[in-house]
């Protein structure tokens, strides 16, 4: 088993760079996301939830996403938790069966925060981008599929993505194995971290 992470700040491309690897991999790939392991919020006023900063480190479950990773690594099956950003909770019913498989990727802007999570991992990327470029992709995510008036996205990215990415997220650059430039349209990248990875595998058997 390989343990992948991909890392980088919002709209940085980290979803394309998942997506290309997992086409290109011919190994049974799972996909962990960071932002099923954001902590409930259910309990918070509706101000409170507009307020809340999803781009700090405390906002993530990282004691669980560390447990189950490790569960993964050992062979268990997981259940693993959903989380709405519409309504900011975490459901209590509904959970995904998440099986081993020989290759895990662990994506999210916060991975690379946490020393217990790094030190789970055999291969560490992180996806960059022009932060023009990442103001767009969250312009365009967050009003498309989360229900958001771009004066949120906008005032959002001011207060809290654009802060809490050069004072976390971009300083866990250091971390990285890899840096993939120009975010997931780096196709060369792409297909030499794929080919890595390939031979990682095969030295492992």
């Amino acid at each position: 088993m390989l343990v992948i992470g991909i890392a980088g700040g919002s709209g940085s491309g980290k979803t394309t760079v998942v997506r290309s690897l997992v086409e290109r991999l011919e190994e049974k790939v799972t996909v962990i996301p960071q932002d099923s392991y954001y902590k409930d919020s259910s309990h918070l006023t509706e101000e409170e939830k507009r307020n809340q900063n999803f781009d700090h480190p405390d906002s993530i479950d990282f004691e669980l996403l560390c447990s189950q990773l490790s569960d993964l690594k050992n062979g268990k099956t997981v259940e693993q938790p959903v989380y709405s950003y519409i309504t900011c909770s975490r459901s209590k019913t509904e959970t995904v069966r998440v099986e081993p498989s020989d290759v895990i990727i662990v994506e999210g802007i916060l991975i690379f925060t946490c020393p217990e999570l790094r030190d789970q991992m055999d291969i560490k990327l992180f996806v960059d981008a022009d932060d023009d470029d990442r103001l767009m992709r969250v312009m365009s995510r967050d009003i498309v599929k989360r229900g958001k008036t771009v004066d949120w996205v906008i005032e959002r990215y001011t207060k809290t993505v654009k802060p809490m990415y050069l004072q976390f997220i971009e300083p866990s650059k250091r971390y990285a194995d890899i840096i993939i430039p120009q975010g997931g349209h780096n196709k060369v990248a792409i297909d030499v971290i794929a080919a890595t990875i390939e031979k990682e595998l095969k030295a492992k058997i």
